[in-house]
């Protein structure tokens, strides 16, 4: 298996309010990623809207852009077509695609890129996966994820985000074997430098229908899997007991490994409300350890939408799916 825990791993801890500007050129300083040929950069769009903790900040977006073009030839920002909106709603909508293009970078829906077929040997499950040629061929990989729970697996971050990397948009049917896809994407796609925006983090049933949480921090980092473990301790949740103790088991990451600057965990900890585990919830957690049965019942949109009714009726709210 491959070890990526060679490099020391570092997560500084800001305090941000609307000016992040020097927050973001002291990340980008320390990165290591001047005089890159091509950086791929992955936001999250997990709604086709602008939400302030669900979907990354436009401004971020032009800013990062900004500073990595002045020192490199291309800089793209990628993301995939959801399971119920596609990638363009969201980067029109979101007003990501303007602020890229402002900044002087380039857009690219994924799901529209060519793929390459990635293959895995040993004893996995998972035996393949097909994966966009842009983000597989960059220089770098640059990750924006977000401070939010996850409705399924308790934390949603950094790692999490790159499963938006691949491209169809029936990644849903990957959800038995999610650890193990995270842990491929992370090893395969190295981000080289991470930044969490925590200003608003998202708290109870996320990643987007949960309830918004005033931190007011960013946590930027040289590893996505010591920026989740940090920001999991953050939001006072056991790490151990998610799909990250998977990962750094496979990697051989240790918590000792990761050195935290700036402020300290115990300065600016908070505990977040996990998401609620009730019988919609459930179900869908019994379906997702089957690939079969996963694939039978999110085969379609009908489908989805109809399981959707039903759990607004049971509930009086949306639900999640993803």
């Amino acid at each position: 298996m491959p070890k990526v825990h060679n490099q020391p791993k570092t997560v500084k801890i800001f305090r941000a309010k609307d000016d992040i500007s020097n927050i973001v050129k002291e990340a980008v300083a320390n990165s290591g990623l001047h005089g890159k040929h091509k950086i791929f950069i992955k936001p999250n769009l997990s709604h086709p809207e602008y939400l302030p903790g669900v979907v990354t900040s436009p401004e971020l977006m032009r800013q990062l852009v900004g500073l990595l073009r002045d020192v490199n030839s291309e800089v793209i920002v990628g993301e995939s077509n959801g399971f119920n909106y596609p990638c363009w709603t969201a980067f029109d909508k979101t007003g990501a695609e303007a602020a890229v293009k402002a900044a002087g970078g380039s857009v690219i829906n994924l799901s529209e890129d060519k793929v390459v077929e990635v293959k895995f040997q040993g004893n996995t499950p998972l035996k393949r996966l097909f994966l966009p040629k842009t983000v597989l061929e960059a220089d770098a990989v640059v990750d924006l994820p977000l401070m939010k729970t996850h409705e399924f697996m308790a934390y949603s971050g950094a790692i999490k985000n790159l499963f938006g990397c691949v491209p169809s948009n029936k990644r849903i049917y990957l959800h038995p074997y999610l650890p193990e896809v995270f842990y491929r994407l992370y090893t395969l796609f190295k981000p080289q430098l991470t930044i969490m925006d925590a200003r608003i983090g998202i708290e109870g049933n996320g990643p987007t229908k949960g309830k918004p949480v005033k931190m007011g921090l960013m946590l930027t980092g040289n590893d996505a899997l010591a920026v989740d473990i940090t920001t999991a301790k953050v939001m006072m949740l056991d790490w151990k007991e998610t799909y990250l103790s998977y990962i750094a088991n496979k990697t051989g990451l240790h918590e000792d490994d990761i050195g935290v600057e700036g402020l300290s965990i115990s300065k600016v900890e908070h505990r977040f409300e996990p998401p609620q585990i009730d019988l919609p919830v459930k179900a869908q957690m019994m379906i997702y350890q089957h690939e079969y049965l996963t694939k039978v019942f999110f085969c379609s949109l009908d489908i989805v939408k109809l399981f959707q009714k039903v759990t607004m009726a049971y509930r009086g709210k949306p639900v999640e799916i993803g």
